[in-house]
């Protein structure tokens, strides 16, 4: 028995958010105090280092729920199954459903209940529940999957990430800017097929990283102090994936017996370009080996940094030839891998 992605889908927000939307935003350091250089200058930089020139947010009457209904629906499908037929669906986000230009989090019900609801599966069986792991989230999901239907509790889960961040950043941060709306879901099922997951890492590292990302105030300081939105120490976080997240794929490799040499894709959370391709240089320096051209396929630049949904909506679109010179076939050996709130890392091994 292996335990594949039998089916994908997600859901690409319409509304384009470009770089110039953010020309008239009054951006503030954290203390509150102007920053010293036209947004021009401030956006020309914040492009150069994080790749992103444009960005997707949900039209206003949409919130997470009804995005990861859409992507599911859509993996749903691509597997060409009886959603009656599925054992779990695990739904990994940051901040449930936030209503357009509100300020409170709605998770009562799950998001995976709801969206559950909108597939109008009646099946009692079929058990829905959220997981909260940071942007690494919808990979856990597949490691959950896989791990129930090992342990022979299931046969097919539904693992969807769904993320609407555009609701909750501050407008005067600059970092407002990395963050978008979308969402990604897959089918995890056993098949008698060859290939699938051959192994998984993950790392929880919160001693002292707990609070690189977190809730707090705008910049600012005369907006409303019970107000909080999404906040990182970008700095910090950027010098704790460069140092685990190779390590993480490094040993989700070795577990499996395989080395770099023998990866075809390897499907980064859109979190930033630059630090991405340092990543990927450090990986690559572990095995001192040289970088393959095309070895990572990137979304971030149109996209923007959706979180939980940023590995499935790529895995999508690869695998229905929707990224420009990237594809796959059949037998290749490809690494998800993320790191976000927590601070959480982990990668998949998988054989497409």
């Amino acid at each position: 028995m292996n335990i594949k992605i039998t089916g994908t889908g997600s859901y690409i927000p319409d509304t384009i958010e470009k770089n110039t939307a953010f020309y008239e935003h009054t951006f503030l350091n954290n203390d509150g105090t102007v920053i010293n250089s036209p947004n021009e200058v401030i956006i020309e930089k914040f492009q150069a280092i994080t790749g992103i020139a444009e960005r997707r947010y949900a039209k206003a009457h949409l919130n997470s729920s009804d995005l990861g209904f859409f992507a599911a629906e859509r993996a749903i499908n691509d597997a060409k199954i009886d959603p009656e037929t599925i054992d779990y669906i695990i739904v990994a986000h940051n901040f449930g459903d936030v209503k357009y230009n509100m300020n409170q989090s709605d998770l009562v019900p799950c998001l995976a209940a709801r969206i559950k609801h909108s597939l109008r599966i009646k099946n009692p069986k079929c058990v829905a529940y959220d997981i909260l792991f940071g942007c690494p989230g919808w990979i856990e999901g597949v490691i959950q999957a896989k791990a129930y239907i090992q342990a022979g509790m299931a046969k097919r889960c539904l693992v969807i990430g769904s993320e609407t961040l555009s609701r909750v950043v501050d407008k005067h941060d600059r970092d407002s800017m990395i963050f978008s709306d979308g969402a990604g879901a897959t089918i995890i099922e056993a098949t008698e097929e060859a290939g699938g997951i051959l192994a998984h890492e993950t790392s929880s590292f919160t001693y002292d990283e707990a609070y690189y990302l977190y809730f707090g105030n705008s910049n600012n300081q005369n907006l409303s102090k019970d107000t909080r939105y999404i906040k990182m120490d970008g700095r910090k976080i950027y010098e704790f994936a460069l140092v685990h997240v190779p390590q993480a794929i490094k040993t989700c490799l070795d577990n499996c017996g395989l080395d770099i040499k023998d990866v075809k894709k390897i499907f980064l959370h859109q979190a930033n370009e630059k630090m991405d391709e340092a990543i990927l240089k450090r990986l690559y320096r572990l095995y001192r080996t040289e970088i393959p051209e095309g070895i990572m396929p990137m979304s971030i630049q149109k996209l923007g940094n959706s979180s939980v949904a940023t590995v499935p909506t790529l895995f999508d679109l690869v695998r229905n030839n929707k990224l420009e010179n990237h594809s796959l076939t059949k037998g290749d050996v490809i690494i998800f891998a993320s790191v976000g709130a927590g601070m959480h890392i982990n990668a998949i091994a998988y054989k497409y």
